[in-house]
């Protein structure tokens, strides 16, 4: 395959980018995406000045380079300026996080941070409270660690996602594996020279290094349909996505990444000998909606087929080029890849596809075993000799004597660690002699590594929420500890001994994907919530809301008619197959719908 770069001409231009060969239906926010200089502008010269915050224009961009702009909402007073400070957010594929990597970023979040790190539900390590004049030094300190905060957030390629467990027989190491390459597959080329300029000063030394394998599936970037007509930034064009983009492997019978909640998502089938034979392949998935906006929804991924190992990365560009193309770049709103899947169907972006962009017949979609959520806590077996150590994190939040035990225990031991989709840690490497040790010092900590196996918290999902988040309308990961003590005492004071798939954010954004939850808690006014309920224990079915408006003293008396009609069939049917069982009918019936806020 040839690398010479192709001359475009305007006239080609209308075909590379149908959804906007008129440029009067883009967006502003294009334009300004076109004219930054591959993200340069003005967030360059902003680093420069003595402001406590960038501008609009600046927070856009920085975004890109994975740092969001936000203040503390406690912290306001009239009259002055707002407590301006930086989250910031890690590239790690497969929530890999090397023992070096986590010792760099407790210094940083103990000096120039908030004191805590977050494990998000994208397996990456977020940082909050770093000041502006800060935040090169913090950036650029990772980078010198060996991570990266390049297209954490941003109309790009998000962190990719798969299973945590660093079990190394079966599919697993293939799995990650490739969850690495297509992290440095869908990297941008031009805005990677931009962000080492910007946090590095330029040094080239910390460029990624992609593996043999994706150096060539990245000359077929240069290829006519998904060649985006920049020879600087051959996949992605100047103006990049027409919104985020997010990408997920597992292997079969493995959910613990919740496949379906993303734009691509690849069940990854292994040989005998652990390699890839080939993978099926969903599109479509994600969990972004606003509220009182009937054209924003969940929306879970749909099968496209299946491709042979020698195929997957050309189709996971493809497909990612037939969205730069074909994605909405006048309504941000629905820019989304779901919104294009569900105003075409699935028939028409096959056909789009094959005939454009991976130009190869896909194969029917492989049987799949049934699947289930992983949580991986507790002590497990990662080899012959080896054992990982998973520790339960509610809301991924990690501080106090429990960051400082796990830094001691990193540091002695000399473990590196991988962050769960479900927000937890994995302490990994460990010798079987360095068992007792390791427990010991996390029982004198005071540290307790089980949960029952019926508690709520062991699948519970929370954003940050207020007073941090932009967005956030109500709390979420600052009550969730009492929510779930409310849900489990009611549980208990019934008779009711299963568990229930939880989840909770502060607003309709959808970030700790509740609407996969059996129930979930979506922010919709002040201690006022959506209640959503129906999905399934193994994420792969929607939930549905069926409050808008539910103050949050009343959530005992909303769902107690609901428990009590499980009651009988709790140890046949999950909670969200029971509310499924009922019909909508009869679920709205047996809600008690609060009239007035106490």
């Amino acid at each position: 395959m040839t690398t010479k770069k192709l001359k475009v001409n305007e006239s080609d231009k209308v075909d590379l980018y149908p959804c906007v060969a008129n440029g009067q239906d883009r967006a502003k926010f294009e334009q300004f995406k076109a004219d930054s200089n591959f993200l340069k502008e003005p967030l360059s010269s902003e680093l420069k000045n003595d402001l406590t915050n960038f501008s609009p224009d600046g927070v856009q961009l920085l975004k890109f380079h994975g740092s969001y702009q936000q203040d503390n909402r406690e912290n306001r007073q009239k009259g002055k300026d707002k407590d301006w400070q930086m989250m910031l957010r890690l590239r790690s594929p497969g929530g890999f996080i090397p023992g070096s990597l986590f010792i760099a970023l407790d210094n940083l979040s103990n000096r120039l941070g908030n004191q805590t790190l977050r494990a998000t539900t994208r397996q990456a390590f977020q940082m909050h409270g770093i000041r502006k004049e800060n935040l090169k030094e913090v950036i650029n300190t990772i980078i010198q660690s060996m991570g990266s905060t390049l297209a954490a957030c941003g109309d790009i390629n998000r962190n990719v996602m798969a299973p945590a467990a660093p079990f190394q027989k079966g599919g697993y190491p293939a799995a990650r594996k490739l969850a690495n390459e297509i992290a440095d597959l869908l990297s941008p080329m031009s805005a990677e020279a931009t962000y080492l300029e910007l946090w590095t000063d330029g040094n080239l030394a910390y460029k990624i290094k992609p593996s043999k394998k994706v150096k060539e599936a990245r000359k077929e970037q240069f290829s006519k349909g998904i060649f985006s007509g920049n020879n600087e930034e051959p996949l992605y064009g100047q103006t990049y996505l027409p919104r985020k983009f997010k990408c997920a492997v597992t292997v079969p019978g493995d959910n613990s990444v919740d496949i379906l909640t993303h734009d691509i998502g690849l069940v990854a089938f292994p040989d005998a000998n652990g390699e890839i034979i080939g993978c099926n392949v969903y599109v479509g998935g994600g969990m972004g909606r606003m509220h009182n906006s009937d054209t924003t929804f969940a929306r879970v991924a749909d099968p496209l087929g299946y491709v042979k190992s020698s195929n997957i990365l050309n189709i996971v560009q493809s497909i990612l080029a037939l969205q730069r193309d074909y994605g909405n770049r006048k309504l941000r709103k629905n820019a989304r890849m779901k919104y294009l899947l569900h105003k075409h169907g699935i028939e028409w972006f096959k056909e789009k596809l094959t005939k454009t962009y991976f130009k190869q017949k896909l194969e029917p979609s492989q049987p799949e075993p049934k699947a289930k959520l992983e949580d991986y806590l507790g002590w497990r077996k990662q080899s012959e000799n080896l054992w990982f150590l998973g520790i339960p994190l509610l809301s991924g939040r990690l501080g106090g004597k429990t960051k400082i035990k796990i830094r001691q225990i990193v540091e002695r031991f000399k473990l590196d660690l991988r962050l769960t989709p479900n927000q937890d840690i994995l302490l990994c490497n460990i010798g079987t002699f360095q068992r007792n040790s390791i427990t010991q010092e996390l029982k004198e900590a005071g540290i307790d590594i089980k949960l029952k196996k019926n508690s709520i918290a062991k699948h519970a999902l929370a954003c940050p929420a207020l007073p941090l988040c932009g967005l956030a309308i109500t709390e979420a990961e600052r009550l969730l500890p009492k929510i779930i003590c409310r849900i489990e005492d009611q549980l208990n004071s019934i008779g009711i001994k299963e568990s229930i798939l939880f989840r909770m954010t502060g607003c309709p954004n959808g970030c700790a994907r509740p609407y996969m939850a059996e129930l979930a808690l979506v922010g919709s006014g002040p201690d006022q919530y959506q209640l959503w309920l129906g999905g399934s224990s193994d994420l792969k079915r929607l939930a549905k809301p069926y409050l808008q408006r539910m103050h949050i003293q009343q959530l005992e008396e909303v769902l107690e008619p609901l428990f009590l009609s499980w009651k009988d069939t709790a140890k046949e049917n999950s909670f969200g197959d029971h509310i499924c069982n009922l019909g909508d009918q009869t679920v709205t019936k047996l809600l008690h719908a609060p009239s007035t806020a106490p």
